[in-house]
């Protein structure tokens, strides 16, 4: 691979095409260079360094970023990779990038409109994080002359706001799921009830008259409480108490538990984005039970106003309340506008998440669903031509509505239009879920299918191709009203993209790891790491990078790309699977991504999963991970070899002899593997994966293989990268006499498979009879058994781990004609999926009296400011309910005491502070000291062990 001045390697020789329009031969085209623009990067994470690469392309010099203290001070060696390619000139010290409140970020936008009218900046990117869907932020700085690159605060007010883009949504006729979105207007109409009460509010509060319209609506009272709202919201005043607010939405989710009984409701701030601000109640069986479950949602808006951090004198705080679709697909459509046309450039798949958190995002397109249809029927597969021929309607739907309502609320630069898909009275639906009046995370995944050509309108021969959605909205914020509308010209098949987090292997938040080394990107692949892989530009080493845990857990973005879907899922697995970052307790998600990818791969690269998959999928592994715990891996081998030679000695002391030099020479070409993927159970669910067909079951006899064992076990060395190669430590590869003795029998099974002519079960059961097959003398037969008695020694040991995956209902993971994916009701039982997971990452225990932290993160010791500690002194806790708050990677996390007692001592810090999983936290007196018995673990482990030797398949 070529050396990049920015990145160390082109991953994609793509990323760094020379985008000057400035150097044009049609004037027409010059005209809409951009290299006059000054942009300052107020945001953090991949999309910054990615938008200093595509400014850099397009000739615009001098871009500047902030820079907060959290990235600079807090948090040791956590400093911002991309100073290591700009001037400190262009590095603004902040105190943080938004504010924890409205009264901040107001003082934070007026301190980014300072720098940049000192600095010489004209425009303000802000990417996906922070205030970059706040209508606030380019209302304020269009008032101080500045551009902003992303939809104009107009687009935010009809469209980023929740609530209010819901009505937008009906009003255009796109479909919406059921529920209540004026929660805060029934509020204000129940405290002041007529026109007259809302005047006179209005007139104490010093508002100015409300405008005719009003009067003119069709409902006024709504009318007239909307413009009170957002009044309120103007002058930073409240119009009513967080706790008249929770009585509301309590009444409000009591409304639609008794409407929909059987069924949960989801909270939802107006104003949150990326997952947060979210939360579900319910379900009430009988709408009599309506009232009890609907109490749930007062803890809930205390929670989402923290989350979002609402919870100020005059932020937001409206609520929105949604039947609860349980079995859904999350799918988002791309957007582009000028206000005057709006063009959708296809969609992407996003169920694949956790936490409100998407994983993996999946292009979806027109062209890559009829050719995956033309496919599928041509080989015969009729429903899955039906179920795709479904997915291509609902895609164009989407697009359509999607450029409706993006016509509607004039939308002037990039947005993304999110629907949930689900099947009801045997038809897929799809219902408008939000739009992201920003930049997504995922936005490559789209880019990487579709390029923008723009045309002169009197001459189309005059025309330039934007291959950047950043690129794209630098183009709108200076040029958008004279962009002609453009064509989507497509570019690849299909891409996809899989989040590169910082989490342990129960997909629980792991900040505070030390990265020291990252393998090179591999071909194909676009890592949008933030520039942790930048290396130092005068030594060219690697800097160490504190994953700090001060924002979201993501560490990198990895992103691939190909003709077809198959081949793009084919890459993503390479690239996962080969991915190596190692440093100090650096916890990553990427071998349970592999474990997704391969899983995907292995049952069709258009099996279609729910929203609820990830979890479902996680208590599978975690029932695998069970399973590992019941056995002893360091006698797995042992055993084994004691086994084999007590069958041996039965037939007499040279037979013993051959196969203890036998077990010798082979002790770790098949344990050493083993014992790696017994180590991480995501490893063995992807193994499982792409060996699924390599044993059959007929009924209830034994397993037997339908592949040759020692192909598997060429293909476990592939898969846990340990395959030979120059500069590979022996701890990560392959051992020489390993190496060796796996490609002499390699050599021997594949020359006696073609000189029988047999398929692998034919040839493995030929080789169970000491007759000869045609063509063999005795002698040649009796030297071909006796080399097979000695390479299939320890092989047998590979159908454990299938056994493993029997006993943990691994494979009862089905997928149906249909393509949607069928689990066993145990992984899908929210507290069955709590307790397997803890077997991927058990939690710290409590040592003796002492409750520890269960994660790592920001330690907060009361729910909201303004209520009380849940922990003090001389308080007596239950074991369950919490006691702390952790705010861990964008996530809040509840610890529980592990058992109940009386608080003698807060160990933990102040509110705000970092804290480590395992640190101690509080001193308890309990109300009894447990006993543990011996239960001879040991042993039990052991005993299990050997029963499991006992059902292997002999060869």
């Amino acid at each position: 691979m070529a050396k990049s001045p920015l990145h160390g390697y082109d991953a994609h020789p793509e990323t760094t095409a020379d985008r000057r329009l400035s150097r044009h031969p049609s004037a027409w085209v010059r005209s809409f260079s951009c290299e006059d623009v000054r942009p300052l990067v107020i945001c953090r994470g991949p999309v910054r360094k990615e938008a200093l690469d595509v400014f850099r392309q397009m000739g615009i010099e001098g871009a500047g970023i902030l820079l907060s203290e959290r990235d600079s001070i807090v948090y040791p060696r956590s400093l911002s990779p991309e100073l290591r390619m700009l001037h400190p000139s262009r590095v603004h010290r902040v105190r943080d990038y938004g504010g924890a409140n409205r009264e901040e970020r107001e003082e934070r936008i007026a301190e980014i409109a300072k720098i940049c009218k000192q600095h010489g900046y004209t425009h303000v990117f802000a990417g996906y994080g922070f205030m970059a869907e706040e209508e606030i932020l380019p209302r304020l700085l269009a008032e101080n002359g500045i551009g902003f690159i992303g939809p104009s605060a107009h687009v935010h007010a009809l469209a980023g706001r929740k609530d209010e883009a819901k009505r937008t949504a009906v009003r255009s006729g796109v479909s919406v799921t059921p529920g209540i979105d004026d929660a805060t207007r029934r509020l204000v109409l129940r405290k002041y009830p007529g026109k007259e009460e809302i005047l006179a509010l209005a007139k104490v509060k010093g508002f100015s008259s409300p405008p005719s319209a009003c009067f003119e609506a069709k409902e006024p009272l709504h009318a007239l409480a909307d413009w009170l709202l957002s009044e309120a919201l103007r002058a930073r005043i409240d119009l009513f108490t967080i706790d008249e607010l929770c009585e509301e939405i309590e009444n409000c989710a009591f409304e639609l538990l008794s409407k929909y009984p059987g069924h949960r409701v989801r909270l939802k701030a107006v104003g949150g984005g990326g997952g947060k601000g979210q939360r579900i109640i319910g379900p009430a069986p009988h709408a009599d039970l309506a009232r009890s479950a609907a109490k749930e949602a007062r803890g809930k808006v205390l929670e989402i106003l923290g989350e979002v951090k609402a919870g100020g004198v005059g932020d937001d705080k409206n609520i929105i309340l949604e039947l609860n679709i349980e079995e859904t697909r999350h799918h988002e459509i791309q957007l582009l506008g000028n206000g005057n046309w709006c063009i959708a450039l296809g969609g992407r798949d996003c169920s694949l998440q956790m936490h409100e958190q998407k994983l993996v995002e999946i292009s979806l397109t027109k062209e890559e669903l009829e050719q995956a249809i033309a496919k599928a029927k041509a080989s015969g597969r009729l429903d899955e031509a039906q179920a795709l021929e479904e997915d291509l309607e609902t895609l164009l739907r989407m697009e359509d509505e999607a450029e409706r309502f993006g016509l509607a609320v004039g939308l002037d630069s990039a947005s993304t239009f999110e629907c949930i898909v689900y099947r009801s009275e045997g038809k897929q639906r799809h219902a408008f879920m939000e739009m992201n009046t920003r930049i997504q995370v995922e936005h490559r995944v789209s880019e990487l299918c579709y390029a923008l050509r723009f045309e002169n309108p009197e001459n189309p021969s005059e025309a330039f191709e934007v291959s950047s959605i950043i690129e794209a909205m630098v183009l709108l914020a200076r040029h958008g009203p004279r962009l002609p509308r453009p064509k989507r010209i497509r570019r690849h098949g299909a891409a996809i993209e899989a989040r590169l987090n910082a989490t342990d292997a129960s997909l629980s938040p792991h900040p505070g790891g030390l990265i020291q080394s990252w393998s090179p990107p591999l071909p194909h692949e676009i890592r949008d790491d933030q520039g942790i892989c930048l290396p130092h530009p005068d030594t060219g080493a690697f800097v160490d990078y504190r994953i700090s845990g001060a924002y979201d857990s993501n560490i990198a973005l990895l992103i691939t790309y190909g003709e077809s879907r198959a081949q793009a899922l084919e890459r993503l697995s390479e690239i996962l699977l080969r991915t190596r970052i190692r440093g100090v307790d650096v916890h990553t998600n990427a071998s349970f991504q592999g474990s997704l990818i391969e899983w995907m791969r292995s049952h069709g690269p258009w099996v279609k999963p729910s929203t609820r998959f990830v979890s479902a999928y996680l208590a599978a592994t975690g029932a695998l991970a069970r399973a590992i715990d019941e056995i002893d891996p360091e006698l797995l081998w042992d055993l084994y070899v004691s086994k084999r030679l007590n069958e041996a000695e039965s037939l007499g002391k040279n037979h013993r002899a051959a196969f203890e030099q036998v077990a010798a020479r082979q002790a770790t070409w098949v344990s050493r593997p083993l014992r790696l993927l017994f180590d991480d159970p995501h490893f063995l669910a992807a193994w499982l994966s792409r060996h699924r067909s390599a044993v059959f079951r007929d009924s209830e006899k034994p397993l037997r293989w339908k592949a040759l064992p020692i192909d598997v076990l060429a293909s476990t060395y592939r898969l846990l990268n340990m395959e030979p190669s120059p500069g590979k430590a022996p701890a990560f590869a392959i051992w020489d006499h390993d190496q060796e003795l796996l490609e002499r029998a390699l050599t021997f099974y594949h020359t006696l498979e073609a000189r029988l002519g047999a398929s692998p079960p034919e040839l493995l059961e030929s080789l169970r009879h000491p007759l000869p097959p045609p063509g063999f003398s005795k002698e040649d037969w009796q030297g071909i058994r006796s080399a097979h008695l000695a390479f299939s020694f320890g092989l047998e040991l590979l159908a454990l781990p299938f056994i493993l995956g029997e006993d943990a209902g691994f494979f009862e993971i089905k997928v149906k004609p249909n393509q949607s994916v069928h689990f066993p009701e145990v992984f899908l039982d929210r507290d069955s999926q709590e307790k397997l997971r803890k077997h991927l990452a058990p939690p710290p225990p409590p040592t003796g009296d002492t409750i520890v932290a269960t994660s790592g993160g920001m330690f907060y010791s009361r729910e909201a400011p303004h209520l009380p500690p849940r922990a003090v002194p001389g308080m007596r806790v239950v074991a369950g309910p919490p006691r702390d708050v952790r705010e861990v990677m964008k996530k809040f996390d509840k610890g529980p005491p592990p058992f109940s007692g009386t608080i003698l001592e807060v160990l933990a810090p102040g509110d705000g502070a970092i804290i480590q999983k395992g640190q101690p936290l509080f001193k308890v007196k309990p109300d009894h000291q447990e006993v543990v018995e011996p239960k001879h673990q040991k042993e039990k482990r052991r005993q299990k062990t050997i029963e499991m030797i006992e059902r292997l398949p002999r060869l």
